[in-house]
Order: structure tokens, then sequence, then C-alpha cells
């Protein structure tokens, strides 16, 4: 143990000096007429999400991680003056990123209240025992837990939450342990509403690429591209055939091994595991989530001018929401039933339903810290000139790769969506790009988009820094960096075979031959690494 912590602290250590030397040469890049420095729109402005996700690895502490990213991002902007660089991370950091992402943590916070009065009144305990009767075994409870991952296409936030609140008491029944709930939710969370027309996804998409020359709406072009969106749809194949053939592997065998053996699920310390009022029936779980599921739509169509600048139009609607808004619209509202539904149940009293809400926010408190310095992180990224970084990369590889063009797109998109953490920052950099690179009306235009949104959604999901990804470890209530650590290898592999599959369709441009071709590469390969995990096994 000694070693190990020994190991771990000169790891640490190596990191801080190469972070220091990073600094040191920028600062002699820095101009001497006192306007931007040599680094701006260069690589050094993913040096900071670097030096982030790097410590995050090594440490296995996100908080700090984050900061110390936060930090040398502001020092490389403000070229190391001290007074600026503690301005820039109060005022362009912190405080911005909690008052752009208010909203969502207003639902987040109302969402875990919703959670903890479902938990009091008895609700999740009785739905667990529905389970526990009704699926029979571990595959099952996988499968239930994608298929509703799928059908709760409207949003990655209120997806990844409700979801997770939903299968926790399944999954928990069945010995699956808290990460690879997380995996299942995350793979079906950014994925479905990448491919989902109606979603604040695709209205973020056609919002990008509305006022570019393309030929058709934002909302064709989007819809265009779903077929050749090869890691949403392989990352489906990937699940099922996973959950089908019985086999982990990687870190997420540990903790699957661990959890059926031991009944280690790898819960957090801070999560309420009592069973709630023994009066709780299924339903007292499953109403709430439906009224929730249909009062966030109604508030995203009505924050969207659906009774007003949209009238009548259900996808305009979509098109011009913000879930910032509306999902807080929707959730307070539901919140407010919810308290009297238990209540008029004689589930609890009003007291102790108000003390559900202080429980709520307790358990949405790690998530919130850990968005909150994400998204400064981001910020300091795009102080940096990481955009322009990425523009002059993309414009220097399309005039000598343009048939493998997708391909390089997607590794691209990849590359900055896990440094950056975000999905919508890297399509709104790239599409257009893309659309710049690519003939108006051609196929390969199609494959373009299609592998900018791909490679946007895999490094979201393999970033430890990414919204998504950190309301997935909220949603399953697991240690955000086991998940991360987890996940990484399975978003690794389809990531590998939807690259094939981009060099593939930039020749053929045919989507369903592709997607054959690529859907046989992901059984092949689970099934080569099955093969290679027993061999290892058996040799132990």
């Amino acid at each position: 143990m000694k070693k190990n912590n020994l190991h771990r602290v000169l790891s640490v250590l190596a990191v801080l000096v190469l972070v220091v030397a990073l600094m040191t040469t920028a600062a002699f890049a820095a101009s001497e007429d006192g306007g931007e420095s040599g680094m701006y729109g260069t690589f050094w402005a993913l040096v900071p999400p670097i030096v982030a996700i790097a410590l995050a690895l090594i440490t296995k502490e996100a908080y700090s991680s984050l900061f110390v990213g936060i930090l040398v991002g502001a020092l490389l902007h403000c070229r190391f003056a001290p007074v600026a660089t503690l301005d820039t991370i109060i005022n362009d950091g912190l405080v911005t990123a909690i008052a752009d992402n208010a909203g969502i943590f207003l639902f987040l916070v109302i969402l875990g209240a919703i959670v903890a009065l479902v938990n009091a009144s008895g609700g999740s305990a009785a739905f667990g025992r529905w389970a526990e009767k009704n699926i029979k075994s571990r595959v099952g409870a996988m499968l239930a837990t994608f298929v509703l991952g799928v059908l709760i296409f409207i949003d990655d936030y209120f997806n990844c939450l409700t979801v997770g609140s939903v299968m926790r008491p399944v999954t928990d029944g069945h010995k699956i342990s808290r990460v690879k709930l997380a995996y299942l939710i995350d793979a079906t969370a950014a994925p479905v509403c990448m491919i989902a027309p109606v979603s604040s996804w695709a209205a973020a998409v056609s919002g990008v690429a509305a006022d570019l020359d393309t030929g058709i709406s934002g909302i064709q072009l989007f819809v265009q591209a779903i077929p050749y969106n090869f890691y949403s749809l392989l990352t489906f194949v990937f699940i099922i055939a996973l959950a089908v053939m019985k086999f982990d592997y990687g870190p997420m065998k540990l903790h699957e091994m661990n959890a059926m053996l031991n009944g280690d699920l790898g819960r957090l310390e801070t999560e309420d595991t009592e069973a709630g009022n023994p009066k709780g029936k299924v339903v007292d779980l499953i109403l709430p989530v439906v009224v929730l599921i249909v009062f966030c739509v109604i508030g995203m169509i009505y924050v969207g001018g659906f009774w007003d600048g949209n009238a009548g139009d259900f996808i305009a609607a979509f098109g011009d929401t913000d879930a910032f808004v509306a999902l807080p619209w929707g959730s307070l509202i539901v919140l407010v039933l919810t308290i009297a539904y238990v209540v008029v149940r004689r589930l609890m009293t009003f007291k102790e339903a108000m003390a559900c809400i202080p429980k709520g926010f307790i358990a949405m408190v790690p998530p919130i810290i850990i968005l909150t310095l994400a998204v400064s992180l981001k910020a300091m990224t795009s102080a940096l000139g990481a955009a322009e970084f990425v523009h002059d990369v993309m414009l220097g590889a399309s005039q000598s790769l343009y048939s493998l063009l997708p391909a390089v797109i997607f590794i691209v998109a990849c590359l900055l969506a896990f440094a950056s953490g975000t999905s919508w920052g890297t399509f709104g950099i790239l599409i257009p790009i893309v659309i710049a690179v690519f003939e108006p009306g051609s196929t390969l235009l199609t494959i373009g988009i299609s592998a900018c949104l791909a490679g946007a959604v895999c490094g979201d999901h393999c970033s430890p820094i990414s919204d998504t990804t950190i309301m997935a470890s909220a949603g399953a209530q697991c240690d955000h960096l086991n998940h991360v650590a987890t996940q990484l290898p399975y978003a690794i592999t389809v990531a590998a075979v939807s690259f094939v599959s981009f060099i593939i369709a930039g020749f053929v441009q045919n989507a369903i031959i592709c997607l054959v071709i690529g859907a046989v590469l992901i059984i092949g390969t689970l099934f080569v690494l099955k093969k290679l995990t027993n061999k290892q096994e058996l040799a132990e």
C-alpha cells in the first residue's frame, strides 16, 4: 500500500513539474507588446483540460484536478499576472459558470428532491420488489435499463437522472454495479439524443446549421445525418451484445465481479439507502416519473413558443426551446404535485415531505460542484482560442485527405470533445468548417456532418469533465472517476470500429452497408475479447 501511495505521489509531482515547465515555456512565448500571447489559437489552448484530465486519472480526485486545470488556463490566458488570473478564475470562470448553468442546477436540485420524496414514500423500494419478481436476470435488468434510456430521448440531462432514479432499485436487486448502471445510462443519453429529431440536441444542431449554406434546413441536415452516425448506432449494438454475451472486460469486470461476489455495488456514502414507507406501491414511483416526462415536454414546447411564436408547430417549438429554462419549469410543477400526492396518500406528513428537499439538494451537491468546475475549465479553453486552433487543423487536412476526411473529422471531434468536455461546443465549432469543406447537397457533406456529431458524442462520452458524464454518475449515484475509468475501454472499442466505418463510408457512401459492416465488427471484436479474457483467466 505504501509503495502504491508513493508511486501516486511521484506521478502527481511529475505531472506538476511538467505543468510548470509548460507554463515557463509559454511565458516566454508571450508577445512583448501586451497583446495576445503566442499560445492563442495553438495546441496550448488544449493544455489546461489535458492537465485536468491527467491529474484526475492519476489522483482519482476530481475537484482539485479540475481546479488545477482552471488555474493553468487562467495563468496562460493572463500571462501569469496574479491579480488578473484570480479575476479571470472568479469572474470569467466560476461566476459565469454558475450564472449560465443556474437553470440546470435548479433542475438538479428539484429532481433530487423528487427522488428523495419517491424514496421516502416507499415507491422506489416497491418498484425494486416488483422488478425482482418480473425481471428475472441480470441480462433482463441491463436490457430494461437500455430500453428506458432509448425511450427518454428528449434531453440527455433528463435522461441520465430519470433513468438512474427509476432503474437503481432494479439493478441493485440483480447485483449490477453502479458503474455498470452509469455506463448504461451514459451510453443511452447523448447517443440517443443525437439521433432523435425531437430532442434538445437536434434543436442545437439545427440552430448551428440554420444560417449556413447547405441547401436544406438545419433539421433536414440533422435527419439526413442520422443513418451515418456510426458511434451512436453502434453503441446500441455494443450494449445489447455485451448484455446478451454476459461479458465484461477491463476495469468494469472487476467492479461487476465485486458486486456479484461481495455485494459491493459501489454506492456513494451520501446516498439515502432507507427503504421508506412500507405502504409504498409501484405507482408511487411510476406516476411521478410519467408526470415529470409530460410536464418537461410541455415545458420545452412552451418555452419554445408552441402557444406563441411557433403556434401549433411542435418541431419548430423544440427547435427554439431552451432546456435550461424548460426543465426547471416542468420539474418545479411536478415537485409541488408530488408533495401533494404523498401527503394525500398519507405516505408521509407535510413536514416529512419538506425534509426531503434539503436531502435532495445534498445528494446533488457533488455533480453541481463538478459541473461548475468543468464549465469554468471550458471557459479557459475557449479564452485560449481552441476553436481557432481546430479550424486551422481541419482546413489543412481537407486539402489532402478528401475521401478520408469524414474519418479525420471524427477523430478531431473526439479529441476536441474529450479535451473540452462538451459535445455542443464541439459541433458548434466544427459544423461550419465541415459545411465549408464539402459541396452543398453532396453525400460526403452528410457523412462529414455525421462524423462531426458522432465524434462529439464519443469524446463527450470519454471525458471526465463532460457534463453528460457527470450527470450519468449522478443518476447512478456512483463515484465519478470510477465511472470514467470503467467506461473508457468500452467507448474506445466502439470509437475504433466507428473510425473504420467512416473510412469505408468515405468511399462506399452507403449507410446500410457501412452499418452492417460496423455491427459485424463490433460483435466480432467482443467475441475476440471474450476469448482472450477467458484464456488469460485460465492462464492465471
